[in-house]
């Protein structure tokens, strides 16, 4: 009955995100013909539809942050991954407009693909050729004072209950070829609210908690030490995971799955 009820509340989030979508959807149609125009409207309209989809399926975000954040400079935001809730929970954190890159098969999703058509930048991990023009285009936008948002675990594993995996390179060396600041971000509680799209587990109402990280500085670094930001980045971000979750006790069995 639990898993039956859950399976329900996917359902409902995943209809509160369309109808705000369906209605905002001839203005954001507007709006994306002209991305280079409208960049900030088109940010502010997707972070409009994915809370409001939250907020009336009962989903609600908390934010903590380890030092002030000074949101006038662009970062390279780098949050882990466990849960298609981690979108908005960035949009939510996030008060100035930035953009995702994310995986290729986003663009067969009717809300989300708008985005990646316009103002975010899709990646075919698979091609070594979309790889290099998807960093280009965040290199461009960087330069143009953008932040941009890269989950640098890649995707969101098939382990459960999740963990922090191995980090890929190409968002810190972003960040020191670029000499800005990368912002590590840990989001706590989504993968027990939606594990991945939902679709094994379903949904539930509550509250993801949100820690944000001091900015680490990259300034003066070179391209070699990409690795080193790399691993403190990483080290970092798994002391605030393993201590803010009881992994450790909880068991793979059918009950702790679908809790």
């Amino acid at each position: 009955m639990l898993l039956f009820l859950k399976k329900v509340h996917r359902i409902w989030y995943l209809l509160c995100v369309l109808f705000f979508f369906i209605l905002l959807f001839p203005l954001l149609y507007v709006l994306t013909r002209r991305p280079d125009k409208h960049y900030s409207s088109i940010a502010y309209m997707r972070r409009i539809i994915s809370v409001l989809g939250t907020t009336f399926s009962g989903i609600f975000f908390k934010i903590e942050y380890e030092s002030s954040i000074d949101w006038s400079k662009p970062y390279v935001i780098c949050p882990n991954h466990t849960s298609i809730l981690d979108i908005t929970a960035i949009t939510f954190m996030c008060p100035q407009p930035f953009s995702f890159m994310g995986k290729v098969e986003l663009l067969r999703n009717p809300v989300t693909r708008i985005f990646f058509k316009s103002i975010d930048i899709v990646v075919d991990r698979k091609s070594k050729i979309s790889a290099f023009k998807a960093f280009k285009k965040a290199d461009n936008l960087v330069k143009a004072g953008r932040s941009i948002v890269i989950f640098p675990e890649g995707k969101i594993d098939d382990e459960y209950p999740p963990r922090l995996h191995e980090f890929k390179s190409g968002s810190f060396k972003l960040a020191v070829d670029n000499q800005i600041q990368i912002l590590p971000v840990v989001i706590q509680d989504a993968w027990q609210t939606l594990w991945d799209s939902g679709d094994k587990f379903g949904s539930k109402p509550g509250i993801i908690h949100i820690q944000v990280l001091a900015p680490i500085d990259t300034k003066d670094m070179t391209s070699t030490q990409a690795d080193e930001i790399q691993s403190l980045v990483y080290d970092k971000m798994s002391t605030h995971w393993d201590k803010s979750n009881s992994l450790r006790n909880v068991k793979k069995t059918p009950t702790n799955k679908i809790i």
